[in-house]
């Protein structure tokens, strides 16, 4: 993963979240040659802060967005494949409320859910008796049907370090901590200026540029010298907030709760010991960087809960919280919720040398989007490769092959789980499980041949070994505690203050600080 010695590239993208890593993989998938700078970590703000789900959208239905949610249902079934380690389904349950909307009405949306597109393993809805299912358990005795219908879950973070590790693994440069700072135009190229870590500067030549930076896009555009070709707004900023608390059931599922205002809010297993409920959604001002959570936000979201659950949880309750920045296409709808989750691509090469930039967007349809952006981009620059990402698997999903099978399979993460039990039957199972959600095959390159816990060098926290964290520096650009501890892993919700300061002892006595030229 060493970065290209060489000033010249054929694309710059800028942003290093989940559109702009799926694109600088797709492009160097393609032979280009790709440089990606990202201001912060990757991943660093609306590309982890998500609700965490592979899903169609099953609420936008009643928007009329049929085109997007196939698309979405089609991508779903993609990454589920791609990704088995850090992608899996979800079965949800969705309480009818009869004052909100008929049971017939329900009935009907959910069908066309399930046939929108095709579904692979994924299970059919179908109406329970809350009172007789176990998903109704830990519900008030009022809610007495309810919905069961499949989407998926991912590791949103995890997710674009995979597609960034890949596009290194086919020539491209990932620059974290880097910030654009100018670009200037010509008849065939772009001379930009990025401010590395410590403020080093770098100048570079591009052949064309693509503006990948989420909520920061409108910026960029204003560093191009550019704005939308309509001359409206093209962004709709939106927070999203979430709330993660202590597991007070045996979460098995998945809970898609209505509320009178017609919004929905998650009720999510999330890791070994929590539940993650999201989300809220508001328009939003200012630094992209800077958005919190707000106190009303939380007391919304455990009334939501408090609603169907018979704990209701308050802000005594609340573990962690984390909000993001969404960067919707703008629209006129009223209710920030209702605004459209599909993307926009604008391709200007009228004036010199191309610039594509990128509005809009949603996490499980960031493939197709950087197919459609990458192939626009890639025939403009003479590159005539066919599209290629729907088929291999991302870094560490092809367990099937671990497994000494040809074709994936619906349990292959059970099975892998299992072969890696027997062959490293020393380390602590829910380590093990950990990891091998993490990392999948990928954990094979790094603690595959350790014979025992002391070949992995020391625990520098329970669970946590040297050289998971060696790895993560070395092969996934982590610089700092919290790039590991909320973004590479979420060992940050389950570790005491000693342990976290543990952490950040051995960041400080093995990786230089991650100075950078930012000063947003």
């Amino acid at each position: 993963m060493n970065p290209s010695t060489a000033s010249d590239c054929d694309v710059l993208v800028v942003g290093g979240g989940i559109n702009g890593c799926g694109i600088a993989r797709d492009l160097a998938g393609r032979g280009l040659r790709v440089v990606l700078c990202e201001q912060h970590d990757l991943a660093a703000h609306t590309s982890s802060a998500s609700s965490k789900l592979l899903h169609g959208g099953l609420r936008y239905l009643e928007f009329g967005e049929f085109a997007l949610v196939r698309k979405a249902l089609r991508e779903r079934e993609v990454l589920l494949r791609a990704a088995p380690h850090i992608a899996h389904p979800l079965r949800f349950v969705l309480p009818h409320d009869r004052m909100l909307r008929p049971l017939p009405l329900m009935r009907a949306g959910l069908w066309l859910y399930d046939h929108l597109a095709r579904r692979g393993g994924l299970a059919a809805s179908s109406l329970i008796d809350l009172r007789r299912h176990a998903a109704g358990a830990a519900l008030r005795p009022e809610w007495h049907r309810a919905f069961l219908y499949s989407d998926g879950w991912v590791d949103d973070a995890r997710l674009v370090v995979l597609n960034a590790i890949d596009a290194a693994q086919r020539g491209a440069d990932i620059r974290t901590r880097t910030r654009l700072e100018r670009l200037q135009r010509g008849p065939t190229h772009w001379q930009a200026l990025l401010r590395g870590p410590g403020g080093s500067a770098q100048e570079l030549r591009a052949r064309a540029v693509v503006n990948a930076a989420g909520p920061w896009a409108d910026r960029i555009a204003g560093i191009a010298g550019v704005a939308g070709a309509t001359g409206a707004p093209l962004l709709r900023l939106v927070k999203g907030s979430h709330i993660v608390l202590r597991r007070w059931f045996d979460i098995r599922h998945a809970y898609l709760l209505p509320n009178p205002d017609r919004r929905v809010v998650f009720v999510l297993p999330f890791g070994a010991h929590h539940v993650l409920v999201g989300t809220t959604e508001q328009d939003y001002q200012g630094d992209p960087a800077d958005a919190a959570i707000l106190p009303w936000e939380i007391d919304y979201l455990c009334a939501s809960v408090g609603r169907f659950f018979a704990v209701r949880p308050d802000a005594r309750h609340v573990v962690w919280t984390y909000s993001g920045v969404r960067p919707l296409l703008y629209d006129a709808a009223s209710d920030a919720s209702a605004v459209t989750r599909d993307w926009r691509l604008e391709f200007d090469a009228a004036a010199g040398a191309p610039l594509l930039q990128v509005w809009g967007g949603k996490l499980t349809t960031y493939r197709l989007l950087a197919e459609q952006a990458a192939g626009r981009l890639a025939a403009h620059l003479g590159c005539h490769a066919a599209d290629w990402t729907a088929a291999p698997p991302l870094p560490g999903g092809d367990l099937h092959a671990a497994l000494g099978r040809t074709q994936a399979g619906q349990h292959d993460f059970d099975a892998f789980e299992h072969q890696l039990r027997l062959r490293m039957a020393w380390m602590d199972r829910s380590t093990l499980h950990r990891l091998a959600r993490a990392y999948g095959t990928r954990l094979l390159h790094w603690a595959g041949p350790a014979r025992n816990a002391g070949a992995l060098g020391a625990e520098v926290v329970p669970g946590v070994f040297e050289a998971e964290l060696q790895y993560a520096v070395r092969e996934e650009w982590a610089r700092c505690p919290e790039d590991f501890l909320w973004r590479r892993s979420k060992c940050g919700l389950d570790l005491a203050p000693r342990h976290a300061a543990a952490i950040e002892a051995w960041f400080a006595r093995n990786v230089r600080a991650p100075l950078t030229g930012d000063t947003a």
